[in-house]
């Protein structure tokens, strides 16, 4: 299974959360995209279940000398949540990390900066969360960004993502209540192989899905 572009892997992950919708087995959702792959998904999946889209910016800390790597993230102001199985294959330790976590925790407050403004967070209490990124590698970032919204206690914290490799895909299964992923290849080796247009997505795709998102939220409320 390939996809031609995120837009349309979120249209298929959208029809297949549409069917829990029906079931009545979402309360209150509200999806939540991981700039800035996944806010061309996340806006699609929006859209199907007619849902308030939101953010939640975190950033993966990778492996020196091979930055696509993730062997930890950050979310917010919280600590890195490392890999601490892969720091010791490497035979890294913390310490050495904290110039590249210092310089991705500066990058995340510009994105927060720029695609929230003062648009205070949504409240997640007692929700339906659903995180959406555009698919699983290590699954390093998605890792912490649920463990970030485990304090934010929803009723439910749902990860979804068209594709992904299957040990990330397991592993976060005993994080989020529930992982939806349409594609686990056992050939994975990376996330751009499954999409046909796997372009970079720029902070302009960002705000405008985010503006259309917010104007159609303020129009039906």
């Amino acid at each position: 299974m390939r996809f031609p572009d995120r837009r349309r892997a979120g249209q298929e992950l959208g029809v297949r959360l549409t069917e829990w919708a029906a079931e009545g087995d979402l309360v209150e959702p509200v999806v939540l995209a991981l700039p800035r792959g996944g806010v061309p998904v996340a806006a699609e999946v929006a859209r199907a279940l007619g849902a308030p889209l939101d953010i939640l910016v975190a950033r993966k800390i990778g492996v020196p000398g091979h930055p696509e790597t993730g062997i930890g993230a950050i979310v917010g102001d919280g600590p890195p949540l490392f890999d601490r199985r892969a720091l010791t294959m490497l035979g890294l330790g913390e310490g050495e990390l904290a110039p590249d976590v210092a310089r991705e925790r500066t990058e995340l407050h510009r994105r927060e900066r720029l695609y929230r403004g003062d648009r205070p967070p949504p409240g997640l209490s007692g929700r339906t969360v659903i995180l959406v990124d555009d698919g699983l590698a290590t699954g390093a970032t998605a890792r912490a960004a649920l463990h970030h919204l485990r304090t934010h206690s929803p009723a439910r914290l749902i990860l979804a993502v068209p594709v992904g490799a299957p040990s990330a895909v397991t592993d976060l299964r005993q994080i989020a209540d529930d992982v939806i992923c349409l594609h686990t290849p056992s050939a994975f080796q990376a996330v751009g192989q499954w999409y046909d247009d796997f372009d970079q997505v720029g902070d302009e795709e960002v705000l405008r899905a985010l503006e259309e998102a917010w104007a159609d939220s303020r129009s039906s409320g």
